[in-house]
């Protein structure tokens, strides 16, 4: 135990933790506020103790499953696999799960913030050891659930993105970007890694998760790297690289920061209609529940997004000194704002009309869900609308029914795609599955394993 600390206070503060825990257990999810492109920002509410309100990890029962939009249908395409997080579909419709979980760390003495955070892992069920592998997924003959399941790479470092560029699948571990030769209808990686960059790890690598995506014409490798710390409680120092998508140079292996103050930038996307790059961020906490929201926004080259000096454009933020209003009169304000404490990660354009006309054009963003809200926000997986190129009109819940009526969670969004069909697939980090959306035929047929809104 920190010795500077008194043992009576720390006692006194962890029972208050776990009685807010155990108060907020029985309150719901909240009102859909802070959405949209002109989102309502109250005052800021600093606290000491943060609010820890995490829906306590269950999982599925025999049967169960998360409830589709009116219209869809949804099904397990596959189970029993170890914390999957994030999904990249093949060419010939082969699933590529990361198994994956955060990085072993050594003692880095004692912290209230670590302390709730620890707390708040282990309710949630994502203290657990990470597998460190890709599991490859196949559907042969074509009914929605994988039939073929086989461990491709193995062995890896907290694993997260996936993409396939040039012959070559790329992955982002949490501390380098790695490469494998890849062919067509591939089940397994038969050589060693190729190391192409180091990404910013270290020993304290406060968001691990690192996403990748390959520039359409091949070129540039884009990957995000989330800060290392609240509001840079840590020394700016320690952000180098950090809170950005970088650009690596596939030729070169030249890296170079995109785009920065990005606090926890996942889920990366090419905007089918206008080639931006799109990412989804998770914002800061600490200073009230409808504080900060999370967001989606495209992605310029050489933009400033705020963090830690501001947030939402030029809204300063008091708690970060010294202050850096060269770099504030700068910040761009993002595109769409995703609710605040969402837990933002996956993010996906549509492909086509597979789901129906009301989803051809948008974004599907996966929300992990809120640890420090006093009321539940997320949890459940959306789809933004589009219109020109821009977010157009109030987000649509696809998937809920996340969170039971005892106020613990069944599963957890976390990735998300499209299959080869217009489907779209959801990784599931506490129930352990990958869900499909599909459109739901006109009769409510309903197959095993098969929840059906279609009416």
């Amino acid at each position: 135990m920190h010795a500077g600390f008194p043992r009576s206070v720390l006692i006194a503060v962890l029972g208050a933790v776990m009685a807010s825990c155990a108060g907020f257990s029985a309150q719901k999810t909240g009102a859909m506020t802070g959405y949209g492109p002109n989102p309502t920002l109250p005052k800021p509410r600093p606290t000491l103790i943060p609010t820890v309100n995490i829906a306590e990890a269950k999982g599925w029962q025999k049967g169960g499953m998360p409830t589709p939009a009116r219209g869809l249908m949804v099904n397990a395409f596959a189970t029993g696999l170890d914390h999957p997080r994030w999904l990249h579909v093949l060419p010939n419709g082969d699933v590529l799960v990361a198994e994956t979980n955060a990085p072993a760390k050594d003692d880095q003495g004692f912290s209230l913030r670590k302390v709730f955070m620890d707390l708040a892992m282990k309710r949630a069920g994502a203290a657990t050891k990470s597998a460190n592998r890709i599991t490859l997924l196949r559907d042969t003959n074509g009914d929605g659930i994988a039939d073929v399941r086989m461990t491709f790479a193995e062995g890896l470092n907290s694993p997260f993105g996936m993409t396939l560029s040039k012959g070559k699948l790329y992955v982002a571990n949490t501390d380098a970007l790695i490469a494998f030769p890849y062919s067509n209808g591939q089940t397994r990686v038969t050589t060693p890694p190729e190391k192409i960059v180091d990404l910013p790890a270290g020993d304290i690598n406060h968001h691990w998760t690192k996403d990748v995506i390959a520039s359409p014409d091949g070129r540039n490798l884009y990957v995000t790297v989330g800060s290392n710390s609240n509001v840079g409680e840590n020394g700016m120092a320690a952000e180098k690289n950090r809170a950005a998508v970088l650009e690596v140079d596939r030729s070169t292996r030249r890296t170079r920061v995109f785009a920065s103050g990005l606090r926890n930038p996942n889920g990366l996307s090419w905007n089918p209609e206008t080639g931006e790059l799109w990412v989804a961020v998770n914002e800061r906490d600490e200073i009230g529940d409808d504080l900060v929201p999370d967001y989606m926004t495209s992605v310029r080259d050489g933009a400033f997004y705020g963090w830690p000096y501001s947030y939402f454009g030029q809204n300063i933020d008091e708690r970060v000194k010294p202050q850096r209003p060269d770099l504030v009169a700068r910040a761009v304000k993002p595109d769409y704002a995703l609710g605040s404490h969402t837990a933002s990660l996956g993010l996906t354009f549509s492909k086509g009309t597979s789901l129906g006309p009301a989803y051809g054009n948008g974004a599907f963003v996966g929300q992990h869900g809120s640890w420090n809200r006093s009321l539940f926000s997320g949890y459940k997986v959306i789809f933004v609308p589009f219109r020109d190129g821009k977010p157009s009109g109030p987000p649509k819940d696809v998937l809920a029914g996340f969170i039971g009526r005892d106020s613990k969670a069944m599963g957890r969004p976390v990735g998300v795609a499209i299959d080869r069909t217009g489907a779209l697939l959801v990784a599931d980090d506490v129930g352990n599955v990958i869900w499909r959306v599909r459109r739901a035929s006109r009769r409510l047929a309903g197959g095993v394993g098969e929840q059906d809104r279609a009416s």
